[in-house]
């Protein structure tokens, strides 16, 4: 089972590597990984199990947060409308994008980042997104609002990208241009 003590922090050279692209159809210990990945955000979000395991509560993780190098996401929310979308993602990639940015109201935190950092963070409002399932299924996702901000943070994190780096570093709250906010509920 993967606790908080198996994620890396800030500062891990694995959160600001480009992961390595993972063989299709995967092996069965790539597969148990984004199993265990997609459990420990089910658990994270159950109040009983998280307090029990004192477990932060999360929507995505990526492989390299658990300092493993390799292009693997797990995601798991459930959007505004109540539609859930729980994903074990392999190889995933922003193949389009809108003109139009969005940015959630109440900012962006990371699992991986024991600090509150305060500001915006610009994404694409609207996201279409290819990657394999773990099945070694294609998967090809049309996302917008709060969903397509947990993919492209996770997505982020395949590139060695953090949240923090898209902040305007001079006016961290400037709204973005061409942008909306986007609320987590």
């Amino acid at each position: 089972m993967i606790t908080m003590k198996d994620i890396v922090r800030e500062g891990h050279p694995s959160l600001v590597t480009l992961a390595d692209e993972v063989e299709v159809p995967l092996s069965d210990e790539n597969k148990q990984l984004l199993k265990d990945m997609i459990t420990f955000l089910k658990n994270s979000q159950d109040e009983e199990i998280a307090e029990k395991y004192n477990l932060r509560a999360g929507v995505g993780l990526a492989a390299p947060q658990l300092g493993i190098n390799k292009k693997l996401a797990a995601i798991h929310v459930e959007d505004s409308n109540g539609k859930l979308y729980s994903y074990g993602l392999v190889n995933p990639k922003i193949i389009s994008h809108s003109v139009e940015k969005s940015y959630l109201s109440s900012g962006e935190g990371c699992l991986s980042v024991d600090r509150n950092v305060e500001g915006f963070v610009p994404r694409h409002a609207r996201i279409t997104v290819r990657a394999h399932d773990m099945d070694g299924n294609p998967l090809k996702l049309r996302l917008k609002g709060y969903p397509a901000i947990i993919f492209q943070h996770e997505i982020d994190h395949t590139n060695g990208i953090m949240f923090f780096d898209h902040i305007n570093k001079d006016q961290p709250f400037a709204i973005p241009d061409n942008a909306k906010p986007v609320d987590t509920e």
